[in-house]
């Protein structure tokens, strides 16, 4: 048994599924919205069950998508484009 948690809590979300054919694959993926990880929205490969916490700012990261998602460079430019449509750009940490 677990004595001691660091948190424990439950929460409405807001999940888009989508699946789109880009130039280079298929792609599956689950966007979450929740009030944690400072507005910014939780993305999930379906295909792999990789995933990662994606704002706008992580997008401009070279190669932060390609890792999080498991895509070559190549898929995750298109997956991408994508996400700079649906995603926000989360809290500035000056913000809190």
């Amino acid at each position: 048994m677990i004595d001691f948690y660091l948190y424990d809590d439950t929460e409405d979300t807001s999940t888009r599924f989508v699946s789109f054919v880009g130039e280079e694959n298929r792609y599956d993926l689950a966007v979450m919205q929740t009030t944690r990880f400072f507005g910014k929205s939780i993305v999930m490969n379906m295909q792999n069950n990789k995933f990662g916490i994606f704002g706008t700012d992580d997008l401009d990261e070279e190669g932060f998508t390609s890792y999080a998602l498991g895509y070559t460079e190549e898929e995750a430019a298109e997956v991408e484009v994508f996400l700079r449509e649906v995603i926000s750009p989360g809290m500035d940490i000056g913000d809190l």
